[in-house]
């Protein structure tokens, strides 16, 4: 799918294989409607999401879709592997099709996933500067205490990509669960950050995202479309990054 911008005598021109000249004719007789409007401009960009018709031909009709996942241990943020079950093998393509991730988990992380098909909407959520927190339950081989607490606060160093990770907030449940809320997401950052302590991470389970929260109901491999306010709240939040 592609995310593009076209104007609306170009995109006309090329699903008809008409003159560009000839179309705006076509508008000045009202015989093109974008998202059920007459349309009037030929200049008036469409994007991936506007619904185009002609003549009552309908030239383009697609909703965006943003879908929780609940991702189960052992199947891969990946479009496709020759090993291991994808998230998208999870989801019916017919009823959701184009899907792509936005923000991954890794193979032995289950939790919040989400989809869509929306790229620019993906792309506000994942980008580096948009800081929108995603939170983790850690479990844990040996007991935690307040220095570790002091350090995710205070953020590590890691030679290998030679940064600072930003402060993240982490509050000790038991002796050895914690709850674990970063805004950034590099590699294995948190079992990374856990490994300073010599502390194994015996699982780690996203549960949100922002405002969003992993749906209760929904079991692992399951998924359903977000509510129009859960998509609003995010939204919101997406549109303060920028």
């Amino acid at each position: 799918m592609s995310s593009k911008y076209s104007r609306l005598d170009r995109f006309i021109s090329k699903k008809l294989l008409i003159k560009r000249g000839n179309i705006r004719l076509l508008l000045a007789q009202q015989r093109v409607q974008v998202d059920g409007l007459n349309a009037a401009d030929a200049a008036q960009r469409i994007g991936p999401f506007n619904q185009v018709i002609v003549d009552n031909i309908v030239l383009q009709e697609q909703l965006p879709f943003y879908i929780m996942l609940h991702k189960p241990v052992g199947v891969v943020c990946a479009t496709t592997d020759p090993h291991h079950r994808t998230v998208l093998d999870l989801i019916d393509n017919s009823a959701y099709p184009n899907l792509h991730i936005a923000g991954r988990l890794d193979l032995n992380t289950s939790g919040l996933v989400l989809l869509t098909n929306d790229g620019k909407w993906s792309k506000g959520l994942c980008e580096p500067k948009s800081n929108i927190d995603k939170t983790y339950q850690v479990e844990l081989e040996h007991n935690l205490n307040s220095d570790y607490v002091s350090a995710f606060a205070e953020g590590m160093y890691f030679s290998y990509e030679d940064l600072t990770t930003e402060p993240a907030h982490l509050e000790i449940m038991t002796d050895t669960t914690a709850l674990v809320k970063l805004t950034q997401g590099r590699y294995h950052q948190i079992k990374r950050m856990f490994g300073r302590f010599r502390n194994p991470v015996k699982s780690l389970h996203r549960f949100a995202i922002g405002s969003l929260i992993l749906c209760e109901d929904l079991k692992p491999g399951e998924y359903r479309p977000l509510n129009d306010t859960e998509l609003a709240q995010l939204n919101v939040q997406i549109k303060q990054a920028r």
